[in-house]
């Protein structure tokens, strides 16, 4: 059965709406929503295998997009910046949903054991801030970048497909994020010890 074309369809392109939403149009906002909703959610859907957690996540990315319209200076194409803001979304869920994880799984282990290890809690709690603090330092690509290679375990050669990068490029990016990562750890134990 073929598909009858939408009439009403706003013939914007993703530039004009853009450019729209730059200036407070509310009618751009419905339009990108309405173009790019289903879209991230059945991406956000593949990576996070949780419907509900899905919508969430490209909630926040629309919020964000409206909050931030008068400011935001998109470079990229449209899709683009949304699914890489989406991509940020997911992989800040993952990296918290897995440190909770971790977190209660030694807890469960210390209540089961009747151990309680205060002394190494603070040191895994400072260690995890340390991490923190060198991924916040690292510029937005090359966060993506290690986060990818290292949260997701992605290959050099997905992570090049993903992000339109070269292999070589990518090599680079992992090897400046370990190093920046490196100096904000030892420069934490340091402090302590």
């Amino acid at each position: 059965m073929a598909k009858i074309p939408n009439t009403n369809a706003s013939k914007s392109s993703d530039q004009e709406l853009s450019i729209s939403l730059g200036a407070g149009s509310r009618t751009a906002f419905a339009e990108i929503y309405e173009r790019y909703w289903s879209l991230l959610l059945s991406h956000a859907i593949k990576m996070l295998k949780d419907e509900e957690k899905a919508q969430d996540a490209v909630q926040d990315v629309f919020q964000m997009l409206w909050e931030k319209s008068p400011t935001l200076n998109i470079h990229t194409s449209l899709s683009s910046f949304l699914y890489t803001s989406l991509r940020y979304r997911i992989l800040d869920k993952l990296k918290r949903d897995k440190i909770e994880d971790r977190f209660l799984t030694t807890l469960q282990t210390e209540i089961e054991s009747g151990v309680s290890s205060t002394d190494d809690a603070m040191a895994e709690k400072e260690f995890a801030r340390k991490i923190e603090e060198g991924l916040n330092m690292l510029p937005p690509k090359m966060r993506t970048v290690f986060e990818l290679s290292r949260m997701n375990d992605y290959s050099y050669r997905e992570i090049s497909k993903e992000l339109n990068l070269s292999e070589n490029t990518v090599k680079k990016q992992i090897s400046n994020s370990l190093k920046i990562l490196r100096k904000s750890i030892q420069k934490g134990y340091l402090l302590i010890f």
